[in-house]
C-alpha cells in the first residue's frame, strides 16, 4: 500500500538521502526535470536540502509518496509566489515517480493530491511545464490540464539535448479573490 503525505522542513531533512535516491533515478531514467545525468548524489543531497527553507518560509510545499516498505517512490511540490498579486496561483514542480513505480497510477496521484492541496489552500490556477512528448505531457493533458504551447529548446535533457518544453495550466478549486488567500493557508 503506498501512503502520500505532506513533508515539514524537517521531515524533509531526515528524508533528504532517499529523495536524492528519487531525484538521481528520475534523472537516470531520462526524465528532463532540471537536471544533467549523471547526476552527482552530492548535489542530489545539496539540492533537497535547499528546500527546507523554502518550505519553512511558506513558498514551497512537498508530498511524498512511500510503499508498504517505507521507501520514498514518488513525490510533487508547489511552489508559491512570493508577490501579493498572485498568491491565487502556483506552480506545480517536481513530479517524480521511481522508476520501479511507473505505470501503476502513481504520478496521478500525486498530481491529485497537489490538485487537492493547492484549492483547499485557496490557490484557483497552477501552471507547469514540461519536455513536450514526455509521458508526462501524455499524464498532464489526461488529467485535463490544458496546454498553452510549446517553447523550443527550453531546457536540455537529462543527456544535454535541447528539447520544446509544453506549458500547461489547470483552474483549480472555487473561483475566489486573490485577496483571500493568505501565507497561513498554504501552511507559511
Amino acid at each position: 500500500m503506498t501512503t502520500v503525505s505532506r513533508l515539514t522542513p524537517g521531515q524533509l531533512l531526515s528524508s533528504v538521502e532517499e529523495l536524492a535516491d528519487l531525484l538521481a533515478d528520475t534523472v537516470d531514467g531520462g526524465a528532463s526535470i532540471g537536471f544533467l545525468a549523471p547526476l552527482d548524489r552530492t548535489e542530489a543531497v545539496a539540492w533537497w536540502t535547499e528546500r527546507a527553507a523554502a518550505m519553512a518560509g511558506g513558498l514551497l510545499a512537498v508530498w511524498v509518496a512511500r510503499d508498504a516498505a517505507d521507501r520514498v517512490t514518488g513525490t510533487v511540490a508547489l511552489a508559491f509566489p512570493d508577490k501579493p498579486n498572485s498568491r491565487h496561483r502556483a506552480e506545480l514542480v517536481k513530479l517524480m515517480v521511481h522508476r520501479d513505480g511507473r505505470g501503476q497510477g502513481l504520478g496521478r496521484t500525486l498530481l491529485t493530491t497537489a490538485e487537492h492541496a493547492a484549492a483547499a489552500a485557496g490557490v484557483t490556477l497552477l501552471h507547469l511545464d514540461t519536455e513536450t512528448d514526455s509521458p508526462a505531457e501524455s499524464l498532464y493533458r489526461s488529467a485535463g490540464w490544458t496546454p498553452i504551447g510549446a517553447i523550443p529548446d527550453y531546457a536540455a535533457t537529462p543527456t544535454g539535448v535541447l528539447h520544446p518544453t509544453t506549458i500547461f495550466y489547470k483552474r483549480v478549486g472555487p473561483a475566489s479573490s486573490a485577496g483571500a488567500f493568505t501565507a497561513a493557508a498554504r501552511g507559511g
